[in-house]
Formats: C-alpha cells, structure tokens, sequence
C-alpha cells in the first residue's frame, strides 16, 4: 500500500475531529490569549522601565506593572482553560476512534482477520490510538496557536519597525515549519518501522505465553528469549534513529533562537544609535522577541513526537478503510433455513490459489441429520463456513429458504444457526458467563438445563463456587473436554433451527461421547444437524452421510 504523506496524515486527522470543531475553536482562542498574556508580562516590563526613565508617557511605572500583575495571573487561568479543553478533545476523539475501530473490526471479521497477528491488532487499538492523543491535545491548537500569535507579535513588532515584522516572521517559519519539515523526511521511515516492530514485538511476546506449556516441554525458552531480544534490538535501533532526529531539532532551534534575538540585539542597537527608535522601543523589541518563541519551539518539538504518532495514525487508517469480504446485510429477507442448497459452488480463499470446493452441490433440508467426512484439509469447516457467510462463494451460489444467502439479513442468518467448533474459546469470566453468551437472556434454570444436556452440571458443581467460577485466560482452568461441554451447553442454550457441529466429541472419552451424542439426538429432533467429523460413531445419530472427495461432496 502506497504511504500517505505527512500534510495527508493530518488532513485525515483533522477530518476525524469535525464533531468537535466548536471546543477546539475554544482551546485555540485561549491559547493565544495564554501566550499572548505570558509576552506581555516581559514586555510590559520593558514599557515599566521606559515610563521610569520618561522614555514613555502613554502608560505610567505603576499602570504597567498592573498590567504585567493582570497578565501573569490571567495566563495561569487561559493555559488551564486551553489544557482542560484541549484534553478533553483529544479523550473525546480516542473514544470515537476506538468505536470506529472496533465497528469496522467488526465488519472484517472473520475473513478479513483471519491473517491478522493479534498481538498487532492489540498494540493497534490500545497504544497506537493512545499516541494520537500528542496529535489531538498537542499538535492541532498548538498549530493554529503559534500562526495566530505570532502573527500578532510580528505584526506588533512591524509596528515598532518593519525591519523588525519582516525579520520575527521569517525566524518564526524557520523554527515552526523549515526546520522540523526538512529533518522529519530523515526520520520518517524510522518512525514507521518503530511502530511496526512494536506491534510484531507485542504479538510474539503474546504468542509465548499462549504457548507457555509448549515452550517449557519442549525447551524452546532459550530461542523463544533469543527471539525477543533481536526484537528488542531492532525497536532500540529504530528508537535511537528517532532520538538522533529528536536531537538534531532541538540543537537547530536553541542555535536559530540566539541567532534571533543576536540579530534583534545588533539591529535595535544600530537602529537606536541611528535615532530611527528610542531606547525602549529597541528594549521592548528585543524582549518581545526573546519571549516569543514559545508557540513555534512547542511546534518544532513536536516534530519528533508526531513521526511516531503519523505511524500510528497510517496504520490506524489502513485497517478503517480496509473492505470487509463479506458485506453485512440489512433491511432484507429473513429466514427460518427450511432449505439449505449449495448450487455448483466453487471456492478458494483470497491469495490462495488452490481451489477447496469444485462445482459442489447439495440440499439439506429442515430436520435433516448431516454428516460430512473427508480427510484432513480437504475442506470440511470450509463448508460450514460458506453456510455461515463467512466468506462469499467464487461462482454458483449458496440459498436459503431459496433465497440468495448474499441477500439474506445477516442479523436473521446468525439467529437461524449455532456452531459447536472443535476448539471453543472462552472468556476470562465466570461458567456462567461463559455460558450465557448463547443466550444473554437466559434465566438460571435453563442454563443449568443446558448444562446437563452437555453432561457438565455435576463437574460445575464440584467446583468451590460452581457456576461464577472463573475459567481464566482462555479457559485455561478447564481440560480441552471441559470447554468443549461448555460450547455443547451454549449451543442447547441458544435455541437455533441449524445445529452446526465441527468436530464436537474429539476432545471427549467414547462415555462422554456416548452421553453428548444421545442428548444431541433427544434435544434435537426438529432441528436441522449438520456434522464435520472424523470418528465413524459420532456419524451414527445422523440419517446421511457425505464424504468430500476431488473438491466435490457426494454421499457416502
């Protein structure tokens, strides 16, 4: 993907915050009266002492220093007020950004997510969106602040001399913009690449305490450690190019400011002695424009911060306008998947070019019991996916209640189906909990009803707290069994017309097997079945089974 630029990272940024335009015209306004207020404190210091010696008379030695008194209490009071509204800007948008986010993540999955490294996406919705905040609380109203104010200040020092004027505003382009514009293409890649390794670092480190159990068994620790260094490494070495650029800024701007306030110190001198201003006015130059740097150094140190924050910011961008393969339906047909038919389907997945199903057919209609098997590989959870629209069809198409399933409600789609997957994932939350995502609904006696169909009540009640027992990260309190009862128990509680099971006993002993098998029988007379498995007896409670052969499925 081509790389935004910098001016295009911003314009997007800006774009983002037009629902808190209003509060950020706010912050700026107090901004610039805040810097404004903390100039006037050294310059009307500069007038108190021409008044002392006569050099003024529009103002008194008492009437300018209230006025320097007023400024520095009003300036405690305006940075405050730009602070709190500016940070609330930048939270505000965090939220709205972690929304969109999450929605079109949503949107993705599970096809578009499928290749994603977790741990990226991790570091991507937490501390990559946290650093726009530098953005959106530092960046934008500093911008605006330092072209309005020191605008004002040049045009206030023309007004002295327009030598002056002319001479502010450039040393004011040169720290604000030239500077930090010219050395930021040096760092750019190095900031892109940083926030890069951070989120491959992320997903490594949380790819070795997933797999703890297996890098201790296997003595894999010295090489998973190995690992993780070279990646500290290589962040140290992207961090180092972006503190040498950081570096480089702030010796640039401290050099270019006495270069400044040198230059006002020789002109107000030769100017002076020339008779062209008084000696106040020259004094008054010379400190205005010593105090004045503030709003543009603010900008030029943000120079550094921003390299990192437009990295976020692009690969923010890249997953929002990322296009799901499979579009949600709304406002469509709804569906009671009275009929299933696969109509000369044919399928591979994006990027691959091996083709899993080949002009398949098949009808499953209510009340069928189905089975599939087949090697391996061969495709089986790929056609329950396609039943499930997680991803679309190449060619043929796939109808329910013969209706195109692309013009079914995805809403309806979901309502009519359940799966029971080989691998069930659970939350870091209660059993119960864990169980009540089939049903949110669900009162605690049909949980428990579910949960003695799944043959898991009596190992629940063992338990020191039965049903609000945790089952910890990724379930990892429960045997491979247990979690899978527990997805058996969600699948009874969710009361779906198609019962969708891909491999539901593999983790289970042929007792257990035996007991789920006869309850999914009972409990599942008018329900609509269709089995992935490898075992001939998990086969036996379906009246038909298929083998998925040469791409195709025929009837076993």
């Amino acid at each position: 993907m081509k790389r935004r630029s910098g001016f295009q990272i911003m314009k997007r940024l800006i774009v983002e915050l037009k629902p808190l335009a209003p509060i950020m015209l706010i912050t700026i306004s107090l901004g610039v009266l805040g810097f404004l207020a903390a100039t006037s404190i050294a310059a009307f210091g500069a007038v108190a002492l021409g008044a002392h010696i006569g050099d003024i008379t529009f103002i008194s030695f008492k009437g300018a220093l209230i006025v320097m008194v007023v400024s520095a209490i009003l300036r405690g009071f305006l940075r405050y007020g730009e602070q709190l509204s500016g940070h609330y800007i930048a939270f505000k948008i965090l939220y709205i950004l972690r929304d969109k986010i999450f929605t079109v993540l949503r949107k993705l999955a599970p096809a578009k997510l499928e290749g994603k490294e977790k741990g990226n996406l991790i570091a991507l919705i937490t501390s990559d969106i946290e650093l726009l905040e530098v953005f959106y609380a530092h960046t934008i109203a500093p911008i605006s602040i330092a072209i309005i104010t020191n605008s004002i200040i040049a045009i206030i020092l023309f007004t002295i001399s327009p030598i002056f004027g002319v001479i502010a505003a450039i040393f004011y382009l040169i720290i604000g913009f030239v500077i930090p514009y010219a050395s930021s293409s040096f760092a750019k890649e190095a900031g892109v690449n940083y926030r890069n390794s951070f989120g491959e670092s992320n997903n490594y480190v949380l790819d070795s305490l997933r797999g703890l159990k297996e890098v201790l068994l296997f003595k894999n620790g010295e090489e998973r450690l190995e690992k993780i260094k070279e990646n500290s490494a290589k962040l140290n070495k992207s961090l180092d190019k972006i503190k040498e650029h950081e570096g480089i800024i702030r010796a640039l701007t401290d050099l270019t400011i006495m270069i400044a306030i040198l230059t006002f110190v020789v002109l107000g001198v030769h100017k002076f002695l020339a008779g062209d201003i008084t000696f106040t006015a020259a004094i008054v130059a010379i400190v205005v424009i010593a105090s004045s740097f503030g709003p543009v150094v603010a900008l030029s140190n943000l120079s550094n911060t921003l390299l990192q924050t437009f990295a976020c910011a692009e690969r923010i961008f890249e997953i929002l306008d990322e296009n799901p393969l499979v579009e949600e339906v709304e406002g469509k047909a709804d569906v009671n998947c009275e009929d299933i038919r696969y109509n000369n389907v044919t399928f591979s997945y994006p990027n691959r070019k091996e083709t899993i199903l080949d002009g398949t057919n098949i009808n499953i209609k209510k009340g069928d019991k189905v089975a599939l098997i087949g090697e391996s590989g061969i495709g089986k959870s790929t056609f329950i996916k396609l039943i499930m629209r997680f991803f679309d069809v190449n060619s043929g198409d796939i109808k329910i209640d013969n209706i195109n399933i692309k013009e079914v409600n995805t809403k309806s789609l979901r309502n009519t189906q359940r799966l029971v997957s080989q691998e069930t994932f659970l939350f870091n939350e209660s059993i119960k909990e864990n169980i009540k995502i089939g049903n949110k609904n669900a009162t605690e006696e049909e949980i428990i009803e579910a949960c003695k169909k799944a043959s898991i009540h009596d190992f629940i009640l063992t338990l020191p707290k039965g049903y609000d027992t945790k089952v910890g990260e990724l379930g990892s309190n429960l045997s491979s069994g247990e979690k899978q009862r527990i997805g058996l128990a969600r699948a009874f509680l969710k009361d779906s017309e198609v019962l969708i099971l891909d491999e539901p006993t593999s983790n289970l002993d042929a007792l257990n097997e035996g007991e789920i098998l006869k309850s999914i029988k009972e409990n599942c007379e008018d329900k609509t079945i269709i089995l992935i498995s490898h075992r001939k007896s998990t086969t036996a409670i379906c009246d038909k089974v298929y083998k998925l052969e040469n791409k195709k499925i025929e009837l076993a």
